[in-house]
């Protein structure tokens, strides 16, 4: 195989922007096939392809009868129909993209895994944000070990400002029903995933989610989180889409220093010449601290975003590459949406693992209101 044929099932605002990618930037895919259930997005299609290529009602339909047209499917549908169609294209035998989030509900998506590994198929997620090199450089100094344990996770990532017409530019945008979630569920399923890609997953969530704080709708645009980790770190996520200007700073405390990100491209470290909760107990100067030494890593600013999932995602399927975000890791991101979501629709701290069955309860009473 020289080329890997890719069927495109969704062809809104991001399905059409890795159409143009693929095209511009990507000769190892070949879009062969689309499918969206809009008439109007159907007959774009059909006009910028020519009347020849072959356009589905539905992702479904492509599956179905298209399966012989692609090798593998890109999926870039509204959140809760990523799971039934990463499944079906699966057992169809074709490899899958899948857009962020993984799903809506991580019972779900727990099954979609399931199914996965038992495929021989590539399965990634498009986690773009995993190409920057600077939170490479970040996963890669916490797993190296060099700064010694973590103490404190803190990322306030606010520059999200929407208006009142993005939320009206869908039906379904800002309803548990259509989209399943607001802030947490659709900007920052990016942000969460480097939380827990980095910094490892916290065992108990404390969160406090205002629902329709800044904008006419039903799921939360305004999100404090509190986090504990196994070890004792402890840790706050604080996200909005309505406050501008925004902020993106994200800081991670070690024994034995700081890593902050600001603005997602700019990596300071502060290395100390000494573990400080060894030093608290050993110095006998009261108000003694370690030296630190303030850096600029070397980072080499690559930032291949979507551009860079999708030929790796070819390059996986043609020559066995290894992926940057496996599909099945989909679920670790959606597994603290759905913690915090929980935690403020309960009112109480929540522990990792919950009870998937309350979370999917407590969903559906919120989308049949």
């Amino acid at each position: 195989m020289a080329s890997v044929r890719l069927g495109v099932i969704g062809i809104g605002n991001i399905g059409t922007a890795h159409i143009n990618t693929i095209l511009e930037k990507i000769p190892e895919i070949i879009i062969t096939a689309a499918a969206d259930i809009d008439e109007k997005r159907r007959a774009w299609a059909a006009n910028f392809f020519g009347n020849t290529f072959p356009v589905f009602t539905d992702g479904n339909e492509l599956i179905e009868k298209g399966g012989r047209l692609v090798d593998a499917v890109l999926i870039a549908v509204p959140h809760y129909g990523h799971p039934e169609l990463v499944i079906k294209a699966l057992k169809a035998g074709l490899h899958v993209l899948c857009e962020k989030p993984a799903g809506v509900y991580t019972k779900q998506v727990r099954e979609m895994n399931e199914i996965a590994q038992k495929s021989d198929k590539v399965f990634a997620m498009m986690y773009n944000q995993r190409t920057n090199s600077h939170y490479k450089k970040m996963h890669e100094i916490v797993k190296s070990g060099a700064l010694g344990a973590i103490m404190r996770t803190n990322w306030i990532i606010t520059n999200w400002y929407r208006t009142e017409a993005y939320y009206k530019s869908g039906g379904w945008r800002g309803t548990w029903k259509g989209e399943g979630g607001g802030v947490l569920l659709n900007q920052s399923p990016h942000q969460l995933d480097l939380f827990q890609w980095i910094c490892g997953m916290p065992n108990r969530v404390r969160a406090f989610c205002h629902n329709g704080k800044w904008h006419n709708i039903e799921v939360e645009d305004d999100v404090t989180a509190y986090l504990e980790y196994p070890n004792g770190a402890t840790g706050v996520f604080i996200t909005s889409t309505g406050e501008t200007p925004g902020a993106n700073r994200f800081e991670i405390s070690f024994e034995k220093g700081k890593i902050i990100n600001d603005g997602g491209n700019d990596i300071t470290t502060y290395t100390l010449d000494a573990n400080c909760r060894e030093f608290c107990v050993t110095s006998n100067d009261a108000y003694a601290a370690p030296k630190c030494t303030v850096e600029k890593p070397e980072v080499t600013n690559d930032n291949p975003q979507h551009e860079g999932i999708l030929r790796n995602f070819a390059a996986r399927i043609l020559r066995g590459e290894p992926l940057i975000a496996e599909g099945a890791q989909g679920i670790n991101g959606l597994t603290l949406t759905n913690a915090m979501y929980l935690s403020s629709w309960l009112d109480k701290t929540i522990d990792i693992p919950f009870d998937e069955d309350l979370f999917l309860n407590e969903l559906n009473k919120r989308r049949k209101t």
